[in-house]
């Protein structure tokens, strides 16, 4: 275990014995079972730990007619026939694959419910949850053996499972990820959450996914600008720990972009393969001594200093991912001023990303006390620290708490002139 959190569990009463409590002079030791007087002083403190289980489970094609994942696939989320589900699709997913997944529950006689819902970060707010509370509590949910499935990207999913968290302190769900950012990231760890105010999910729950379900073959139909949008996070992973994950993005992104890494060719789909499970791995090896973030120095949190200010003041120009990928940019400048990174490294860096359709510039970075301001709500966030992950080289890193003003406007002077020679190279 990663985590320095001790788990202990147990029950203590403590009782302050008032004067009127105290044994007599003629008792020379306190009977232990004697009930103090009323108006004694008392406390309890209780320690308990819950256990949190959950299954990610990868299988192609789910929603083909003959393939028995859902129904068999989690020994702890098993689907009967004769059972009914609530299904909450994005409707974007819903106006594509529809009628196929309508076919699949109704073949293998699972009386679905199907409501499908508007999913992006214009709408991932409190009226989406309030819709799916509304849809579960008109289906009449059984909170112990009906969960939920939540069918879309990462906003649909964290929405979903928000309301879950929610609706009689908690219900099930299952999560079926249909974008690449979904698959590597959003589907994997367990917290839920919702924009409120200018903030990035700034209302949210830890909330685990009974299992969450990855298939590869819903990219077909994903826009390539979302398949970059979910690279961004596996190369938020590579940069922080694997070299081996870099390179092969490094060798290979270009292609997998194009092929939306639905693995055409024997080569691209071992390289598909290997970037998706490699990149859940790293995730999971990170989130699972620490779920609840009692620790704060998190690695995967590279990438996500600014750019939860960055994405929500730039709304809707930019996707997660890339505001995400501006913001690693931005700090992989940072690390190569401080050192950690070689010219040549950084150099590379922002080469791959180039080449994974990636930003690595925004203007709404050059608003004056934009990045301050990022920084000041990151460490209120992080309790008063920066805690900001910095690349070291090209697969490691280290934590840093000294990232002043000046620092950040050296750092963005020089990203921009980079930018800036990109741009004229490429004309």
């Amino acid at each position: 275990m990663r985590s320095a959190t001790a788990l202990t569990q147990g029950l203590h009463h403590h009782v302050h014995r008032t004067r009127g409590d105290l044994p007599s002079p003629s008792t020379a030791v306190p009977d232990p079972t004697r009930t103090p007087r009323l108006g004694a002083d008392a406390s309890w403190t209780v320690e308990a730990v819950q256990q949190v289980r959950y299954h990610v489970v990868r299988s192609q094609g789910l929603f083909d007619v003959d393939n028995t994942t859902l129904l068999d696939g989690c020994a702890d989320a098993p689907m009967a026939a004769g059972e009914r589900r609530l299904v909450v699709v994005d409707s974007a997913v819903d106006a594509l694959h529809g009628d196929r997944i309508r076919t699949w529950f109704d073949a293998h006689d699972v009386a679905a419910t199907i409501v499908a819902l508007r999913a992006d970060e214009e709408v991932k707010q409190w009226d989406s949850v309030s819709a799916v509370i509304d849809a579960m509590n008109a289906f009449g949910i059984d909170r112990r053996r009906e969960p939920v499935l939540a069918v879309g990207g990462g906003v649909l999913t964290d929405v979903v499972g928000f309301a879950a968290s929610l609706y009689r302190r908690g219900t099930p769900y299952l999560r079926i990820p249909t974008t690449l950012i979904g698959l590597v990231d959003a589907g994997v760890g367990v917290k839920t959450g919702v924009n409120y105010a200018a903030g990035k999910n700034r209302v949210g729950t830890y909330a685990a996914a009974k299992a969450t379900f990855l298939d590869r073959t819903w990219l077909s139909t994903l826009d390539p600008r979302h398949v970059s949008n979910g690279l961004a996070e596996v190369l938020k992973v590579a940069l922080m720990k694997s070299a081996e994950l870099f390179e092969l993005l490094e060798r290979s992104g270009r292609d997998l972009l194009e092929d939306r890494l639905l693995g055409s060719t024997p080569e691209l789909d071992a390289a598909a393969a290997t970037v998706v499970a490699e990149s859940i791995h790293l995730m999971l090896e990170e989130l699972q001594p620490n779920l609840w973030e009692s620790t704060l120095e998190r690695c995967v949190d590279y990438g996500h200093t600014f750019s939860p200010v960055i994405e929500m003041r730039a709304l809707p120009s930019l996707l997660h991912g890339e505001a995400v990928a501006v913001d690693m940019a931005l700090t992989t400048v940072i690390g190569e001023l401080r050192g950690y990174v070689s010219i040549e490294q950084s150099a590379r860096v922002l080469a791959v990303m180039r080449q994974l359709g990636l930003p690595t510039w925004d203007d709404v970075l050059a608003e004056p006390g934009l990045l301050a301001s990022a920084l000041r709500d990151t460490v209120r966030h992080r309790d008063g620290q920066q805690r900001l992950p910095l690349p070291v080289g090209i697969g490691g890193h280290r934590f840093v708490n000294d990232v002043t003003d000046a620092e950040l406007q050296r750092a963005l002077e020089l990203l921009r002139s980079r930018s800036r020679d990109h741009a004229q190279e490429t004309r």
